[in-house]
């Protein structure tokens, strides 16, 4: 299973601002700290603003914060909302392609118990757990007087 560029940088992002903490970030430092795309990244900002992960703050002197306390960010809550299609082959909904072996295939099950092992092993991670090498994070990725 591989997770989407989109659900990686939302990740990603989600752990700058956790690492940054309260202080305000902007999309370009964190593209630039990341060495990714900023145009991605504002696409990611702004789903993540309407999940209610990321406070906007506009303006001169703006930027992002987390809006929610990193110990309450679960992983898997994060990776449903950015990958909201979680059919890892044709034969998932949404796709629910015909299948010759349809009636009788244990492939089927076995993918669908392997992406349910998947995610309840995100069950148990939450934005914290992620950043607690804080100051180790902060100097790779230059953030200054992170705590």
């Amino acid at each position: 299973m591989r997770l989407t560029t989109y659900s990686d940088y939302a990740l990603r992002m989600l752990m700058y601002l956790a690492v940054k903490e309260d202080r305000l970030a902007t999309i370009a430092e964190i593209a630039a700290s990341y060495d990714i795309s900023s145009n991605h990244l504002m696409k990611v900002a702004h789903q993540l603003g309407v999940a209610g992960y990321v406070e906007t703050v506009r303006g001169r002197g703006g930027g992002l914060r987390l809006a929610k306390l990193p110990e309450t960010i679960r992983l898997a809550d994060v990776v449903r909302y950015t990958e909201p299609d979680m059919a890892i082959a044709s034969c998932f909904q949404p796709l629910d392609v015909p299948c010759a072996i349809g009636s009788c295939c244990v492939l089927r099950s076995a993918l669908a118990k392997a992406r349910d092992a998947f995610m309840n092993v995100l069950e148990g991670y939450t934005l914290a757990d992620l950043v607690r090498p804080r100051a180790r994070l902060a100097n790779l990725l230059g953030i200054a007087d992170a705590a």
